[in-house]
């Protein structure tokens, strides 16, 4: 044979290889449907393994063993991709290719489009902090105020919150200032309570996976801040949003707060990447907390702006009069002035009107 004829035979065998490959990847999708009806992982080691070594088994060259291995490794790989990909476009909250995102309206306040800042105490104290707090956002321009009611503690010890008399405060507060108001609703016996009080209800890290919760928040009527866990996947963060979603209730926020990771000198690390991600990934608006990733003070603006160039649509922070005596968090706590630094160096003062 000449050249141009075997050329044309490895053209003819290639066509043929694309064939099975695109046949295989349509049995692979049904793969995926029945995996998901009956909650089998996407991905099952011990499965390709056994696949691999049949192949290696038949193999009679000229290719030898190790790269069949390769070679069939990268195939699987490439469906493990497309069930993946298939997964997530089933979610309510996956953005399909092209598609905007879209806005939630958090009291007057549009989260989605310009940036925000959401900031405020890590917890209500007393009606003249909030008070003093309330007055500097109205005064910068910061339209949305946050602050604990009922806190979600690692130790049973510290302070839990004012509870009822917080949400009234900050209800109050909310009201004099013009401001909307975020605060954490941590039981499912809470969320009537903390609905009629605040403007949008928090859903912090350590309930993430609280599914119950999750839903009975999606039922409430008001919008979802919804906080990733300190060692959630995106995926299943993901997840944790369309149980909001399924209600009904398509007003979420995602928020990026710092993931546990083996580093000391932060409280946690900000995984700037997630923000990147779940921009492509969902329609939901994604701001980030740089007070509980960093928790401490001084690298705030840098780990805003860096939350901002990621294309977070906000930046969530803790402001307190007097952190040197707050009841809680008061390492990562700015004062009134340090918020006003903040603003300036994470530009974020004009940023933030609504």
């Amino acid at each position: 044979m000449t050249i141009e004829e075997l050329r044309e035979e490895l053209q003819r065998i290639n066509l043929d290889l694309l064939e099975l490959l695109s046949r295989r990847a349509r049995i692979v999708e049904q793969v995926r449907a029945v995996k998901e009806r009956d909650g089998i992982p996407v991905h099952v080691p011990e499965r390709e393994q056994a696949m691999l070594d049949a192949l290696v088994a038949a193999n009679r060259g000229p290719f030898p063993d190790e790269t069949v291995r390769r070679l069939f490794r990268e195939i699987f790989r490439a469906s493990v991709a497309l069930q993946e990909a298939g997964r997530r476009q089933t979610l309510r909250v996956a953005r399909a290719e092209g598609a905007p995102g879209r806005i939630v309206r958090i009291g007057g306040t549009v989260v989605g489009g310009e940036p925000v800042v959401i900031a405020g105490p890590c917890a209500v104290e007393d009606e003249a902090q909030m008070d003093a707090v309330g007055r500097r956002l109205r005064d910068l321009g910061v339209p949305l105020l946050r602050g604990g009611a009922f806190k979600a503690r690692s130790s049973p010890y510290a302070f839990q919150g004012l509870g009822r008399r917080a949400l009234e405060i900050l209800r109050e507060t909310g009201r004099r200032y013009g401001l909307g108001v975020v605060t954490e609703v941590t039981d499912t016996r809470l969320v009537e309570l903390v609905a009629e009080h605040a403007d949008a209800l928090q859903i912090g890290s350590r309930n993430m996976h609280n599914y119950e919760l999750l839903r009975e928040a999606g039922r409430a009527g008001k919008p979802v801040l919804l906080k990733r866990g300190l060692a959630a996947t995106l995926e299943e963060f993901l997840w944790a949003a369309e149980y909001v979603v399924l209600q009904g209730n398509e007003q979420v926020v995602l928020c990026e707060r710092g993931i546990r990771t083996f580093e000391t000198q932060t409280r946690n690390t900000l995984d700037v990447s997630a923000i990147a991600l779940l921009r492509e990934q969902t329609w939901l608006p994604v701001v980030a907390d740089v007070s509980h990733a960093a928790g401490r003070r001084d690298i705030l603006p840098a780990l805003a702006r860096a939350a901002l160039a990621a294309g977070a649509h906000g930046v969530m922070v803790e402001v307190h009069p007097a952190p040197a005596v707050a009841r809680s968090d008061a390492q990562q706590q700015l004062d009134l002035d340090e918020f006003e630094r903040f603003l300036d160096a994470a530009g974020l003062r004009r940023g933030n009107v609504p």
